[in-house]
């Protein structure tokens, strides 16, 4: 079975539960701040294209300030603190998938400003696969707001210290990934959530 098969498979089996419970996250976004429901932004995705990701707001409409977000930040809105201990905020990135911009495994695609601090190698190498929703970083980094909120600078950690690390990873992904590879990161995935 393909890659692409597999993202196309998995997100048909998944959209019959996930859209019920997407439309009701839409409205209670919505009824709990005044904006959109969802959240698009440009991101880098295979062979260096932009795309622009899904996710459901989580911050106030109105507000700007860094690309990176600590815990506590407080553009952050109630229904946007639990949809990002949940996790639940990257639901609307299966039409990304569907539209063939993300994969449901890959290295998470990062922001051009992000993305061109990688060294240009590495940069290639991450960009030859489609970005996903989960790999073994975002597992590892579930927590990453906390971590960034214990920091005086958050930017400069992220960047110092979490983007090598999740580099590492993204590298290993692109020279390992496989389909039974991909469906393991999926299940660690799931028990990252619920476990």
């Amino acid at each position: 079975m393909s890659k692409r098969l597999l993202d196309l498979l998995v997100t048909l089996l998944l959209l019959p539960v996930a859209l019920p419970l997407m439309v009701a996250i839409a409205l209670w976004v919505r009824l709990d701040s005044p904006g959109p429901a969802l959240f698009r932004q440009p991101r880098v995705g295979r062979g260096g294209r932009l795309f622009r990701i899904h996710k459901f707001r989580t911050m106030c409409a109105a507000g700007g300030g860094p690309q990176i977000t600590a815990r506590g930040d407080a553009r952050i809105t109630r229904a946007g603190r639990w949809l990002r201990a949940t996790k639940l905020d990257e639901l609307p990135q299966l039409i990304d998938v569907l539209k063939g911009d993300m994969s449901l495994v890959g290295p998470r695609p990062e922001v051009p400003r992000y993305m061109a601090l990688y060294p240009e190698d590495a940069r290639r190498l991450i960009l030859s696969v489609r970005p996903g929703i989960t790999d073994r970083a975002a597992i590892e980094f579930r927590d990453e707001e906390r971590l960034l909120a214990e920091s005086h600078d958050p930017e400069r950690t992220y960047v110092e210290c979490i983007m090598p690390i999740k580099q590492r990873h993204y590298l290993t992904y692109v020279a390992q990934h496989s389909v039974a590879g991909d469906l393991r990161i999926l299940l660690d995935t799931l028990r990252a959530m619920f476990g």
